[in-house]
């Protein structure tokens, strides 16, 4: 479990990531500017086995000799209004390599001097890109490729000492650069966006810009990450002891391999059972810390969790309930081990990214899953060796550390577990039931060969009895929705098209095995305007 950092008053510690990586390893800077792209132009980029980060445009670039290059992203902005964001291009170019992507492009454009105009229509959606002049950008493309366009402006003449690279049928500059004898530097521009799928070749564009423009060498690997991470551990950590709550999920078991491999039985991992927790999973979470070797001790605390969430029944009420309690245990636990110096936190890079916000703050939707603050009373110093990936990533250094699969794929699980997938109050009762009919219908998924199709699937408790018939009895018992989603990151989701013989079989099973339910749903909400989780 990750907490909501306060860190007023708590020391921080430099991250080991930060240590080796920037020490270690090339690495790419993304400028955002508030597209919903960004991330994902830092997920191809890592994905060619680069190092990147993604900054607010509006930081101060650190130019180290890993520094290889500079990618500009889209925005929601048009570079003609008068607060559009700006930076100085001109002066990133005279020293690396600078890639603009579409409001990235039409912003170089303007500011070297070309002519960027609102388009008769706007272009969204799929396109053709046919290349124009062949390049070390587009090295081994086709002539002609799809391309995904998302704008309402387009440059309609190019700065002095650039020429154009590709376009499409709807506009005149699609791909541009600055030709080899202008003095400003190696400088490219792209109209669309070549990190979304839809753009079928741009991976292989975004790659020769790492590799043909900017000399990247391609050697950011799990092996590698691992080797100088657990080295930065070593040196930052020396003898120190870390404590580290664990929750069974991805990141807090890979985060704790990785400091159990520098500093071993000095890390002390401590696993709550808050009781809302799915069947069977303390003991299996537990056991498998064990085959890792982790020093970590299991605290059943379900009933001190039961009385927190007693009477509460708004969303909220729970998630905040949980989160309090979580660090009630944990504290209590914590200050028995003497000596803590560090607290291993499993923080991932979506967690830590400082987004733009060109329309102002953002509405909470509602409490992050993993709730809580840090008791001021602990004053640790943090240690977050993953604090710079993304999810993917950490499972795959999961992988090459030898965390088991079934751990590193299992689909996510909100911090306060069933507790908000029973609608309404918490009860020992509910939960035992919620508990019986997703662990059948897991367990279905699996056996059917669909679990790993789906992004997240999981049972809601309803607060809905409703009559049934079971031999010649009459009953009235609860409802059980089922839900299933298929995602990327979470961000958006669909709902999952599982085959009709398979819900029938799962309704049958529940139905006929849990004592407590007679009737089965199944949600075909997408995100949006639904949430993935209903609480």
């Amino acid at each position: 479990m990750k907490f909501n950092r306060e860190y007023k008053k708590i020391p921080k510690a430099i991250s080991p990531a930060t240590v080796s990586l920037r020490r270690m390893t090339e690495k790419i800077i993304i400028l955002d500017f508030g597209s919903q792209y960004t991330q994902l132009i830092a997920r191809v980029v890592r994905e060619a086995n680069v190092y990147c980060e993604i900054i607010p445009f509006h930081k101060e670039i650190a130019y180290d000799p890993e520094l290889k290059g500079i990618i500009l992203s889209g925005s929601p902005f048009s570079v003609n209004e008068p607060k559009a964001p700006e930076v100085d291009i001109k002066s990133m170019a005279a020293k690396l390599p600078v890639l603009g992507i579409c409001y990235g492009a039409q912003l170089t454009a303007k500011m070297l001097g070309g002519v960027v105009a609102k388009s008769d229509k706007r272009e969204y959606g799929r396109a053709s890109f046919n290349i124009s002049l062949q390049d070390e950008l587009l090295a081994g493309l086709p002539n002609s490729s799809q391309v995904w366009m998302s704008h309402s402006d387009s440059i309609q003449q190019l700065p002095p000492g650039f020429e154009l690279l590709g376009t499409t049928e709807s506009i005149p500059v699609a791909a541009f650069r600055s030709r080899p004898d202008n003095s400003a530097g190696k400088i490219y521009g792209l109209q669309f966006h070549p990190e979304v799928y839809h753009s079928t070749e741009g991976k292989h564009i975004l790659s020769n810009f790492l590799v043909n423009i900017c000399g990247c060498k391609q050697n950011w690997t799990p092996a590698h990450y691992i080797t100088d991470t657990v080295e930065a551990l070593k040196k930052m950590l020396g003898s120190s002891k870390v404590v580290m709550g664990l929750s069974g999920g991805v990141d807090s078991t890979v985060a704790a391999t990785l400091i159990h491999r520098a500093i071993g039985s000095n890390l002390y991992g401590i696993f709550v059972d808050n009781g809302v927790l799915r069947k069977n999973e303390f003991e299996e979470v537990l056991a498998t810390y064990k085959r890792l070797g982790l020093n970590v001790t299991g605290i059943d605390a379900s009933e001190h969790f039961y009385t927190k969430l007693a009477g509460k029944t708004l969303p909220e009420e729970k998630r905040k309930a949980i989160g309090k309690s979580f660090i009630e245990v944990f504290d209590t636990e914590a200050h028995k081990i003497e000596g803590i110096e560090y607290l291993g936190q499993g923080t991932i890079y979506p967690d830590v990214i400082e987004s733009v916000s060109v329309h102002g703050p953002s509405v909470t939707i509602k409490s992050h899953h993993n709730v809580g603050g840090l008791p001021e009373t602990m004053k640790l110093k943090l240690v977050e060796p993953l604090r710079f990936l993304f999810k993917d990533e950490v499972r795959k250094i999961g992988l090459e550390l030898g965390i088991p699969a079934d751990l590193l794929f299992r689909h996510p699980f909100p911090g306060p577990g069933l507790a908000i997938r029973i609608l309404g109050e918490v009860t020992e009762e509910k939960v035992q039931l919620l508990q019986k009919a997703d662990h059948i219908y897991t367990e279905s998924l699996k056996r059917s060969g669909l679990y790993d199709k789906v992004w997240q699937a999981g049972s809601i408790l309803l607060p809905v009895k409703s009559v049934g018939v079971m031999g010649d009895e009459r009953t009235y018992e609860y409802t059980i929705a089922l839900r299933a989603v298929t995602s990327v990151d979470g961000m958006t989701a669909d709902w999952a098209h599982l085959p009709y013989e398979f819900l029938a079989q799962v309704s049958n099973d529940i139905i006929n095995n849990v004592k407590g339910i007679n009737r089965v749903v199944y949600d075909i909400s997408s995100k949006p305007p639904a949430t993935i989780e209903w609480e």
